[in-house]
């Protein structure tokens, strides 16, 4: 019996591991006409599988885990020591604006749970300014509706991405075309960023065991994610062994299964809900870009860095299209990196932490406001 069961998830997972390089290639066609293209285009490819009835099962725990542990190690990496270096002088007036930046997220993800009808964890992932594939992959951990979070940070990286060029040009700054395309890797058959593909395979494989132990027992929340995620960030930012960042086709198939994964689990009732809460969500997107355009106006005003540079570097969302667009128009990449890579870690610890406090907080209140018996 057990084997007859181990025969059939085996089977499961290879169906999968063929699905997933077809969508990996849809993805490719979106470039570089659609923003995070090979998470977008199996996301809404799901969703109309989804609807159709023509899938019913999502896919298996394993792939499912396995992408969480990657996109932990591919998170860590953009931690750069050198380029937080290059900013040691305006890191007080960085910190803040990214703290403000949270405060300004949370403010947004009230205004989700009041207006919108969103229980606290899914407006909070929904609205957080930064790593939109991590709120995604960790959504189901947090007790959160992975389908609405997807559709709240797509809605604000597709405007981001959209009104990116057209600002530019009032900055002053030549326009980029910015679509999926992040920074510059090895290459699309390779597998991890360096060039060493063998010895950076075995470290992926080393950071990611390491990280996944670790999780748990420090208990981090979505320890799958922020295990290797830690692990990841302290060997790179020590500099111990550079180049293993998932590239590539891997990085490719890693964003398809997260967008396969999410599009599936929609159906028409939740899409009535989207419609629903388009309203307040896009009020909200507006409300979070707005803030983050006054706020990189403030911090170049106080570090008397050109505005150019502190708006990208506070633009809310997609940092691989925001460092390809640093890259295109020539401006101060290692301040942007940094300001980018600062808030992804930020949030990424942090929106776990605030969505339990707040969570508690409600229970406890319910607790108290309901009658004795």
């Amino acid at each position: 019996m057990r084997s007859v069961r181990g025969i059939r998830r085996a089977g499961k997972v290879a169906a999968w591991l063929v699905i997933l390089p077809v969508m990996g290639m849809a993805g490719e066609l979106g470039e570089p006409a659609v923003p995070s293209p090979h998470m977008l285009i199996p996301l809404v490819l799901g969703l109309l599988i989804a609807l159709t009835g023509l899938v019913r099962h999502q896919p298996p725990a394993m792939l499912n885990r396995g992408s969480q542990v990657l996109l932990g190690v591919l998170m860590g990496s953009y931690l750069d020591l050198p380029a937080l270096s290059h900013v040691a002088g305006s890191i007080a007036p960085l910190a803040v604006v990214t703290l403000a930046t949270l405060l300004l997220c949370q403010v947004a993800a009230f205004a989700m749970v009041r207006f919108g009808g969103l229980d606290r964890a899914t407006a909070t992932l929904g609205m957080i300014a930064g790593g939109s594939a991590a709120a995604v992959a960790s959504a189901e951990d947090l007790k959160a509706d992975g389908r609405m979070v997807a559709f709240m940070q797509y809605l604000r990286l597709g405007f981001v991405v959209a009104s990116t060029p057209l600002l530019l040009s009032f900055i002053a700054l030549p326009p980029a075309a910015i679509g999926g395309a992040g920074a510059p890797d090895g290459g699309p058959w390779h597998l991890v960023s360096g060039p060493d593909q063998v010895r950076g395979l075995i470290v992926l494989a080393v950071v990611a065991g390491v990280g996944m132990l670790l999780g748990p027992r420090l208990r981090l929340p979505s320890p799958a994610m922020m295990g290797p995620m830690l692990v990841s960030g302290v060997v790179t930012a020590t500099g111990l062994a550079p180049g293993f960042a998932p590239s590539g086709i891997l990085r490719t198939l890693l964003f398809t299964m997260i967008g396969l994964d999410v599009g599936l689990r929609f159906s028409r009732r939740t899409m009535g809900h989207l419609r629903r809460i388009l309203p307040a969500a896009l009020a909200c997107t507006l409300a979070i870009s707005a803030g983050c355009g006054a706020l990189a106006w403030i911090l170049s005003v106080l570090t008397h860095i050109p505005f150019g540079d502190t708006f990208l570097a506070t633009t809310p969302g997609g940092i691989n299209a925001v460092l390809a667009t640093a890259t295109s128009t020539h401006a101060n990449l290692p301040l942007i990196s940094s300001v980018q890579s600062l808030r992804l870690f930020e949030m990424a610890f942090l929106a776990p932490i605030l969505i339990r406090l707040t969570t508690a907080r409600t229970v406890r209140s319910g607790r108290r406001g309901s009658p004795s018996p």
